[in-house]
């Protein structure tokens, strides 16, 4: 199919404002909140499910590669379409289908937002848990293309523990129904498999997650050290003595003079870093916990610990926490962010670690991280300009993955592989452990359309096209 003939028939699917086609618009699609970039060749917004499938369908016939893409805040390249092909954008897929208040689920649509899913479920008295630090902008489908954290994840769990089931449309454009609502589904948990897949398999398009109650009341936390170090060591005895926050989140000292010029929420300018805990439940002994839970902080050298007095104070120390990323920009105009993870009990340990690699390689590092789950984001602060510095940055920060890895972690948390850490692999499984995922990947998707070399490191990207498969390029005029 000549490339005429298949951009009129995606026309007439999808209509022709939702065709994109010249370079400004694609170039908008060639890169997500990472470092990578490449330009697809066509950028296709479907409204429906049955557009989604008729669009697949004939790019299976063309041999056209796909990729699938939210909001574009993925940080490790997951959505760039290094194939080039078709960038298929779900930001139109934003119906919330259904709320069940008596069974505490909903129905939405891939690019339905994060945080509006939780304000559509607030006048039954529920939320959705998941609260990735993207959340007022990252999708659901995005959310499960990646398995999505959050600050809040160290007592609700990742993306995995609250989606139900799926609707998912395959390479062929057959759509697949995985999980259920009902409890204890025989049979394979290909929902499980899906979450966490970077958009490999096929494209989510519909989304049964769970709704949770609203906690009752909060407690809310702040507690100023001298090193980063003390702050990692109070997370690490409050989870000893089974006190589980439902949230234990901590900046260091370079980000939370950011984070203060920012938000101005009474942050000292010296201070070593910033913990940030909450407590949630029902009213009656939360305060008990709490005062513990200070106790506990000012053991470990708090210099300072204080309390949430009102909502509002609450809610600009959370936007304060969330906004971090963004207030990075105030330091340097360039960095490269990590999530590696830890086993908890290192956590001290791999936050002295990262000090240490920053003198090493006299670099400033700021670092912020969901510390109830060992979930890490050392930032490579630098400037792009200076000759050399993105690599000196990428090598400082390869040297904390690695580290990470050896103390029984994980290259990533929630960020995902991608295209950033698809080198990094190696480090923590075989060849035989990937060939088994390469498997699963031909399983559902033969031909190799759905976001092809991601993942898997780029000298191990064995091929999975059959005979039919065209090219991964643009198909022949």
């Amino acid at each position: 199919m000549d490339r005429r003939l298949f951009i009129s028939a995606l026309q007439k699917i999808v209509g022709k404002d939702a065709v994109l086609l010249s370079p400004d618009e694609l170039a908008v699609y060639s890169y997500d909140a990472g470092h990578d970039r490449h330009m697809p060749d066509v950028v296709v917004l479907p409204g429906t499910t049955d557009q989604v499938v008729e669009v697949v369908k004939l790019a299976a016939q063309a041999g056209v590669p796909i990729v699938a893409r939210g909001a574009g805040t993925c940080l490790s390249g997951g959505p760039v379409p290094i194939a080039g092909g078709m960038v298929l954008v779900t930001s139109r897929l934003r119906r919330i289908l259904e709320i069940n208040p008596e069974d505490r689920y909903a129905v939405v649509e891939a690019g339905v937002i994060n945080v509006d899913l939780s304000a559509a479920a607030a006048p039954y008295g529920l939320y959705y848990a998941p609260d990735p630090s993207s959340q007022t902008v990252s999708t659901i489908g995005g959310n499960v293309a990646e398995n999505a954290g959050g600050p809040h994840c160290l007592l609700y769990g990742l993306t995995s523990n609250h989606v139900l089931a799926m609707d998912m449309v395959l390479a062929d454009g057959q759509v697949v129904h995985l999980g259920s609502v009902a409890p204890d589904q025989p049979g394979y948990d290909l929902r499980g498999v899906v979450i966490g897949s970077e958009g490999m398999f096929g494209i989510v398009t519909t989304i049964t997650v769970r709704l949770m109650p609203k906690p009752e009341d909060a407690r809310t936390i702040v507690a100023i050290y001298n090193t980063l170090e003390d702050a990692g060591e109070t997370v690490t005895d409050l989870l000893r003595q089974a006190i589980i926050p439902a949230a234990a989140e901590i900046i260091d000292g370079v980000i939370a003079r950011a984070v203060e010029a920012a938000n101005h929420l009474g942050y000292p300018d010296d201070a070593g870093s910033v913990l940030l805990l909450e407590v949630d439940g029902l009213p009656d002994g939360l305060d008990d916990v709490a005062k513990t839970m200070a106790e506990v902080c000012r053991r470990h050298g708090a210099r300072e610990v204080r309390f949430a007095r009102t909502e509002e104070e609450r809610v600009a120390l959370w936007k304060g926490r969330k906004g971090a990323a963004g207030a990075i920009g105030r330091i340097a105009p360039n960095k490269i962010m990590q999530d590696a993870t830890v086993p908890r009990s290192k956590l001290p340990a791999a936050l002295h670690y990262i000090v240490e690699v920053s003198k090493k390689y006299n670099m400033t590092i700021g670092t912020m991280l969901h510390a109830g789950d060992g979930n890490l984001h050392p930032n490579m602060l630098y400037d792009a300009r200076v000759p050399g510095m993105h690599e000196k940055a990428l090598q400082a920060s390869n040297e904390i993955t690695k580290h990470c890895v050896e103390m029984g972690g994980t290259i990533t948390g929630e960020h995902g592989v991608g295209l950033e850490k698809q080198e990094l692999m190696a480090w923590m499984f075989s060849e035989t452990d990937m060939e088994q995922m390469r498997k699963l990947k031909t399983a559902f998707d033969p031909r190799n359309l759905m976001n092809p070399g991601k993942m898997f490191p780029v000298n191990n990207q064995r091929s999975v096209a059959t005979s039919q498969t065209t090219s991964l390029a643009w198909p022949a005029v």
